[in-house]
């Protein structure tokens, strides 16, 4: 995942270019702009917006929870912990494109309030997306190793459901506590996710107001 990350990485910082100097990558506040430019990034955006609306519908509401429901616990575990980088990593790298070919299109000097308000959308959705990638998922991810070894001593995790561990959690003091520090991290992945579908959602009112069907 090391490339991708760079990749993530370097698209964050093109866009964030885009937006604050739209002129540096051609973009004309006060002229006009080649069609066929301007058909390719809007088609640039609505295919990224699209990809990680998509994703991240499925993934927050629909795969996931499927998953928990006919997996054993670790093997859940242990797939979400390589599924869940390159999800955040994808919806990410999306969200860049989104947010540099929107602030390319719409640049900050000439924006409407409602457009500045959209790219604020989509900042939030890449923001929220990164913290994810690079903070709460290594944490989360850790944790819910160790957290593994523990269950393993006590011979559970491999039924489906949480069932067994909140009964062992009870006369072990070390899983409870660990079942403790797991649920408030990943209380604040799932939030952090939730708040980026949020802000995509939002995104896609404003371009359902766009079109002419």
């Amino acid at each position: 995942m090391g490339w991708l990350t760079r990749f993530l990485a370097a698209v964050a910082f093109l866009a964030i270019g885009v937006i604050f100097s739209p002129e540096t990558f051609g973009s004309k506040s006060d002229g006009p702009k080649s069609p066929a430019l301007s058909t390719y990034l809007k088609l640039a955006h609505l295919l990224s917006f699209s990809t990680a609306f998509g994703a991240a519908l499925w993934v927050t509401f629909i795969g996931g929870i499927i998953m928990f429901k006919n997996l054993p616990r670790h093997q859940f575990g242990n797939l979400q912990s390589k599924m869940f980088p390159a999800y955040f990593s994808l919806v990410g790298i999306c969200c860049a494109i989104s947010v540099a070919s929107f602030g390319y299109l719409h640049p900050w000097n000439s924006s409407t309030a409602a457009d500045k308000y959209q790219l604020g959308f989509l900042l939030s959705s890449l923001a929220f997306n990164l913290t994810n990638l690079f903070v709460f998922t290594p944490m989360t991810i850790e944790m819910m190793k160790q957290r593994h070894k523990v269950e393993r001593e006590e011979n559970i995790g491999e039924e489906v459901g949480w069932s067994k561990n909140v009964q062992v959690a009870k006369v072990n003091p070390k899983l409870a506590a660990m079942n403790k520090k797991f649920g408030m991290i990943h209380g604040l992945s799932s939030l952090a996710n939730i708040m980026a579908f949020g802000s995509l959602a939002m995104h896609s009112w404003y371009l359902a107001g766009k079109l002419n069907l």
